[in-house]
C-alpha cells in the first residue's frame, strides 16, 4: 500500500508543469555556462593562478571536465533551492487548493502514511534533480574539456589526481542532495500549514535570504550561532576537494543537515496528524 501511495504521489507531482521547471533550468543553464568556460576558461585560470606562474611554469590542458562540474555545481546550488521550494511547497498545501484533502484521506489509508508518502516522493523527485545536474554538467564537461588531473582553485591551489577525483564526486552528489533535502523539508513543513503554495515557496527563500546574510556577520560571538544555521553547512562537500580532507568538518556538517531533516520532517508529521482538515 506505501510503494502504491509513492508511486501516486510521484504521479501528482510529475503531471504539473513547474515539476519540469528545475529539469528545463539546469538543461538550458549547465551548457551555457560549458560555452562560457570554453570561451573565457583560460582567462580564469589565467587569473587564478598568476602568482605561482611567477614561480612555476604551467603546461597541457589545465581546464577539464571534473574542473568545469565543480564550478557548475558550486555555482547553481546558490539558486537550485528556489527550484526545490516550487515542489515542496505545493506538496501538501496543494491538496488543501483542490480541496481534495478529505477525498484523499476516505481511502483506507492513515494520515501518517499519507504524509510519509508525500514526503518520500518529494524526495525521491530532490535526488533526481541532483543526479540529473551532475550528470548533464560532468557529461558535457567530459564531452567538451576531456579529463585529466583536476585543480582546485581555494584557499590554496591543489591538484587532485584523476584517479581520486571520481570517488569525490561520488560522495559530493550524496552530500549534495543531503543540502537540497533540508531546504524541500523547510518547504514540505512550512506547506502543512497553509492552503496555498505560495507561502511556503516564499518563507522558505525568505529564511535562506536572512540565514545567509547572518552568515556574512563576522563578529566573533555570533560564530557559534552560525555554526547552527544549515546554510553554514550546505556547501560543506567543497571540502571534499581539498588536498587533505577535514573528515572531521565534514561529517559534522552532515550531521547538522541530517538533524534539520529529522526535527523538520518529524515535526511535520505530527503537526499533520492532528491538524483539523476541512476541505
Amino acid at each position: 500500500m506505501f510503494l502504491k501511495l509513492v508511486k501516486l504521489e510521484l504521479f501528482k507531482i510529475f503531471s504539473k508543469w513547474r515539476t519540469y521547471i528545475g529539469f528545463i533550468a539546469i538543461g538550458v543553464l549547465v551548457p551555457i555556462i560549458h560555452l562560457a568556460m570554453l570561451a573565457e576558461g583560460e582567462t580564469l585560470i589565467e587569473v587564478s593562478t598568476r602568482v605561482l606562474r611567477s614561480s612555476f611554469d604551467f603546461n597541457g590542458e589545465l581546464i577539464n571536465g571534473y574542473m568545469v562540474t565543480r564550478i557548475i555545481m558550486q555555482f547553481l546550488f546558490i539558486n537550485i533551492p528556489l527550484l526545490i521550494t516550487l515542489v515542496g511547497g505545493d506538496m501538501l498545501a496543494g491538496e488543501a487548493t483542490s480541496g481534495t484533502y478529505r477525498l484523499v484521506l476516505i481511502r483506507p489509508i492513515s494520515r501518517l502514511q499519507l504524509v510519509i508518502a508525500k514526503f518520500t516522493a518529494g524526495s525521491i523527485y530532490v535526488a533526481l534533480l541532483v543526479i540529473w545536474l551532475f550528470i548533464l554538467a560532468l557529461g558535457l564537461g567530459v564531452l567538451i574539456f576531456g579529463t585529466g588531473d583536476m585543480i582546485v582553485v581555494r584557499y590554496s591551489i591543489n591538484i587532485i589526481p584523476e584517479a581520486d577525483v571520481l570517488w569525490r564526486y561520488g560522495i559530493s552528489i550524496g552530500y549534495s542532495f543531503l543540502s537540497m533535502w533540508v531546504v524541500y523539508t523547510i518547504s514540505f513543513f512550512f506547506s502543512s500549514f497553509v492552503e496555498n503554495s505560495i507561502g511556503p515557496i516564499i518563507t522558505t527563500m525568505a529564511i535562506l535570504i536572512v540565514l545567509n546574510i547572518l552568515n556574512m556577520v563576522d563578529i566573533g560571538a555570533f560564530s557559534t550561532i552560525q555554526e547552527l544555521f544549515f546554510t553554514t553547512h550546505m556547501n560543506a562537500w567543497i571540502i571534499l576537494f581539498d588536498e587533505k580532507i577535514d573528515y572531521a568538518a565534514f561529517f559534522r556538517s552532515a550531521l547538522i543537515l541530517i538533524g534539520h531533516v529529522l526535527v523538520l520532517s518529524i515535526s511535520t508529521f505530527i503537526y499533520f496528524n492532528k491538524k483539523d482538515i476541512n476541505s
